[in-house]
């Protein structure tokens, strides 16, 4: 899956796991571009007493660097803290939640969101709830209110959410984890079983979000809103992380953790799937705790994909052009390490320059699509992923077919893919109620009292 429980320690650490990060421009408010981190997977809905919640313990951040550095030039930061209203019951609630304020609800959320840039933090917004999450119909009877009053306004243009939605991103994991196996393709696997549809083993499913809308021209490194796709400037690279205190003690009086000592980065995402199938185990929580700018190390992983290799052997006869490849991936270099530069797509590039680094990339100057296509740029979408990333971007049959051989020509013209590359997926899709098409953009999550294993339901 995207970055859910990619790494040994952060899988033991769900807070703390940012499962996937989105930037694109706002479909319905074009001069502004929406970022937003996922964290905490594979939240059960129905998971109490104790429901799922952001960590007081842990830093939460947005970067956006737009100098070609690999380091943040921008950091929306969020830090949440949690309030016990009786601390004389077991329950999250002791009524209904009509509103994101009552009394009620037992254990509210706060957070304050600060931006950081050139080395200096400014406060934007103090004491913002959270909504609960959804508990079910008796508990929180008019979900979408309580979601909409947890949408706040925060100046200069900016709005922010913070909170439980849907899970929109899509994958079949017991397939794929089940020796490399693609639903759809079965029949050529080398452990050959019937063909079937992909299954979405995300999807009943709920992650905490965290979303900021903000004006393009707070963004770009001459606070412009460029026009020209082919400018320099119109290119941003953003990733997110999660820091935790250098030491983390247990208090008896208190009952809880304490941290100590300095912030130290224990997670991180840009490009999906990056950690999950280009790093090695034995590095992935390594990768984690690095900025991106030192991301030259991991190249090598980069230009020779261990999934490149396999596929070939998992599905004997299917990728012999593939197999044949030995040079190293360009293509995948530019996808996920640099950014594609001018000349390789007409009309397209989101460049940043030769620094190796890992970063969803977004040219800012490309519009919203009004038809967009779920496969992004290589189904002529400019203004979907590997330009940025949007929420129904099928990012998994995008990359699959990427390291199957289907972008290679972008660069080596002599290179004929195998017919399987255009073809290779996992067969799922994204549900509707997983996408909304307003701010914060991901759906409502879905409640413990309506959901059933293998579906989502809102209400």
């Amino acid at each position: 899956m995207s970055s859910h429980r990619e790494a040994p320690e952060i899988s033991k650490d769900p807070v703390a796991d940012n499962t996937d990060t989105y930037a694109f421009v706002s479909p319905d408010k074009p001069d502004t571009v929406t970022l937003v981190a996922n964290f905490i997977p594979l939240q059960q809905p129905d998971g109490g007493p104790n429901f799922y919640e952001f960590g007081d313990d842990v830093r939460y951040e947005i970067h956006v660097a737009n100098k070609g550095t690999g380091e943040a030039d921008i950091t929306y930061r969020f830090k949440f803290h949690t309030r016990i209203r009786n601390a004389k019951t077991f329950l999250y609630n002791t009524g209904q939640i009509k509103n994101i304020s009552d009394e009620t609800w037992n254990r509210p959320q706060y957070y304050t969101v600060s931006v950081v840039r050139n080395g200096k933090e400014r406060t934007l917004a103090r004491n913002l709830p959270v909504p609960p999450v959804n508990v079910g119909k008796r508990s929180t009877p008019d979900y979408k209110t309580l979601s909409n009053q947890a949408i706040h306004k925060i100046g200069n243009g900016r709005k922010v959410f913070a909170g439980q939605r849907a899970d929109a991103f899509h994958v079949d994991l017991g397939s794929i984890f089940d020796l490399g196996a693609l639903r759809p393709f079965n029949e050529a696997h080398l452990i050959s079983m019937p063909n079937m549809g992909g299954v979405n083993a995300v999807q009943s499913y709920n992650v905490h979000t965290i979303a900021i809308q903000v004006p393009i021209k707070q963004l770009t490194r001459d606070r412009s809103r460029p026009k020209d796709p082919m400018a320099e400037k119109a290119v941003i690279g953003v990733w997110a992380s999660a820091s935790r205190r250098k030491s983390r003690i247990f208090d008896q009086e208190s009952g809880s953790y304490k941290g100590h000592g300095p912030w130290e980065q224990v997670g991180r995402l840009g490009n999906p799937l990056f950690n999950e199938v280009i790093v090695p185990m034995a590095e992935k929580d390594t990768w984690n705790a690095r900025r991106p700018h030192g991301d030259r190390r991991y190249e090598k992983y980069v230009n020779k994909p261990e999934l490149q290799g396999l596929l070939p052997v998992l599905y004997p006869g299917v990728f012999p052009k593939l197999a044949a490849y030995d040079k190293p991936r360009a293509d995948l270099n530019a996808i996920l390490l640099t950014g594609i530069p001018a000349g390789i797509v007409p009309g397209f590039q989101n460049y940043t320059g030769p620094v190796k680094s890992d970063m969803l990339r977004l040219n800012v100057a490309i519009p919203p699509s009004d038809k967009p296509k779920n496969l992004g740029l290589v189904a002529g979408d400019a203004a979907g992923f590997p330009n940025g990333r949007r929420i129904r971007d099928d990012v998994v049959t995008i990359e699959l077919r990427a390291i199957a051989g289907l972008t290679i020509p972008l660069v080596d013209p002599s290179y004929q893919p195998d017919d399987a590359a255009s073809a290779v997926t996992d067969g799922t899709k994204n549900t509707n109620a997983a996408v909304t098409g307003k701010f914060p953009y991901l759906g409502l999550p879905g409640g413990g009292y309506q959901t059933e294993p293998g579906t989502t339901k809102a209400s």
